[in-house]
């Protein structure tokens, strides 16, 4: 316990309730004693604490370094604290502002409500009534960046794989690989085809690290425009771009302290790619518009379904991202190869499925597991719940549409010497054909996303034509 006074009234402060290392503040007061006092109490609270004597020097401040809170007084010489915060939205200034003052009235806390204060505080005042206001700046703070992140993994639940399924051989090396790298601090590559689950996979990452009860931030590279991409990772000000009319956090912030998860990172542009790469390595960002650094905590998960290796050999992935990406890199087992996990995941999908739909859960019986075991699953994970999802609302297992893959039916000699991924791409435009060149459609049956498909076609286009397809009846 210490005894510390700021004003009329003596109260001991516990040091121990007051403790925000991962924070930074600014004080801005033209009394010298007042920024004495306050910086040398926040100072062993705090991770970093400045102090100005009006507000031209703390715009200086301001410019070349990040504050997470202003505590300002109204009274400066020259530009008043009021007007100052007002400037201060106008650019962007996204952070809290406590603002004191010795002569108080009804305008003036009015005014201050208006510029954008989140709280106003009397002179003289106690210690503990400047902490607890600074105390509940921050634990706002804390519940916004709380608030986004649940806003964001609610909205994608319906659509994620739902987790770590199985007993096979495959899987359960991978459940001992996320345990053991999952309390390591390094960056993680997460290699695999679209729909094994490598978001779910991230999440145990992020579950079994020290990060676990801080947030969880995916991001999908390729679903967001390129010109837009910088943006929602690292925020922009206010008129940082037409359309622009304030100003905006990114991913980055509200990961902070947490584990920022960016999946398909084979879609982003070279030269965002470049400012990713300065971002992990200085540990620090810049919004879009601004001039001013702000550090960040944050630890990457990447995720593709290209050979990386082979992007960067083509020249469209940096190679000093890609070795920085991949301290350590997981490489995620497609369907086929854990097919006796099927059962499991189908019984996994069913109950939260049951309850969605409103339908009872179909039982599995021996033939259907057996025939769906032989398909090859192209969509792997995601394709086998979207059929789970499809079978329980039509009331039965169809399993004519895998007759093709059916071993209790031969194949055409020819098919018997086609390579893996010409089985694929011939059983996409199989697929595609079905679907009366409808590529929404053939996405959604094939689990993979219409922008996979439109480059699979593209790079096939660019190669020989592919065999006659075989048609069956």
């Amino acid at each position: 316990m210490l005894q510390e006074t700021a004003g009329m009234t003596d109260r001991p402060v516990d040091l121990a309730e007051y403790n925000w290392q991962a924070h930074s503040v600014l004080v801005v007061d033209d009394e010298e004693g007042m920024r004495n006092f306050l910086e040398r109490t926040l100072a062993r609270r705090c991770g970093m604490v400045q102090s100005a004597g009006d507000a031209e020097h703390a715009a200086a401040l301001m410019a070349r370094l990040h504050f997470d809170l202003l505590v300002l007084d109204i009274a400066l010489p020259g530009k008043s604290g009021i007007e100052w915060l007002h400037e201060l939205r106008e650019h962007g200034y996204t952070g809290d502002v406590i603002l004191m003052t010795a002569f108080a009235d009804m305008e003036t806390a009015i005014d201050a409500l208006r510029g954008g204060a989140s709280d106003f505080i009397l002179k003289p005042f106690r210690v503990d009534q400047i902490l607890n206001s600074i105390k509940r700046c921050f634990e706002r703070a804390r519940l916004a960046r709380e608030n986004f992140v649940l806003r964001r993994e609610l909205a994608g639940l319906a659509a994620d794989p739902m987790g770590l399924v199985g007993h096979s051989a495959a899987i359960e090396q991978l459940r001992g690989l996320v345990r053991r790298v999952g309390q390591m601090p390094s960056t993680v590559l997460l290699l695999g085809e679209s729909g094994t689950g490598k978001e779910v996979v991230a999440r145990a990452l992020h579950q079994t690290s020290p990060r676990a009860q801080r947030p969880f931030v995916p991001l999908n590279c390729a679903a967001i425009a390129s010109e837009l991409i910088e943006s929602e990772l690292f925020g922009h000000v206010k008129g940082a771009f037409t359309g622009a009319g304030e100003s905006r956090n990114g991913l980055f912030y509200y990961a902070h302290g947490g584990t920022l998860f960016l999946d398909e990172i084979s879609e982003l542009p070279l030269a965002m790619q470049t400012r990713l790469l300065r971002v992990i390595e200085e540990r620090k960002l810049r919004p879009v518009g601004s001039e001013r650094e702000v550090p960040v905590d944050v630890r990457i998960i990447a995720a593709s379904n290209r050979d990386l290796a082979a992007e960067v050999q083509a020249g469209r992935f940096r190679q000093d991202l890609y070795y920085r990406l991949a301290v350590v890199d997981m490489r995620l087992p497609p369907l086929r190869e854990r097919v006796e996990d099927i059962p499991d995941l189908m019984h996994h999908f069913m109950g939260p499925l049951a309850v969605q739909l409103g339908v009872a859960p179909l039982p599995l019986s021996h033939g259907v597991v057996s025939r769906l075991q032989r398909y090859a699953w192209p969509g792997n994970v995601r394709e086998l719940r979207n059929y789970v999802e499809r079978s329980m609302i039509l009331g039965c297992f169809a399993t004519d549409c895998f007759a093709e893959t059916d071993h209790d039916t031969a194949p055409p000699a020819d098919e018997l010497e086609l390579s893996l991924s010409a089985v694929e791409r011939r059983h996409i435009e199989r697929v595609t054909e079905a679907c009366a060149g409808n590529k929404t459609e053939a996405a959604r049956r094939l689990g993979v996303s219409r922008k996979t498909l439109e480059r699979k076609f593209a790079e096939w286009a660019e190669e020989a034509p592919a065999p006659d397809l075989v048609r069956r009846a």
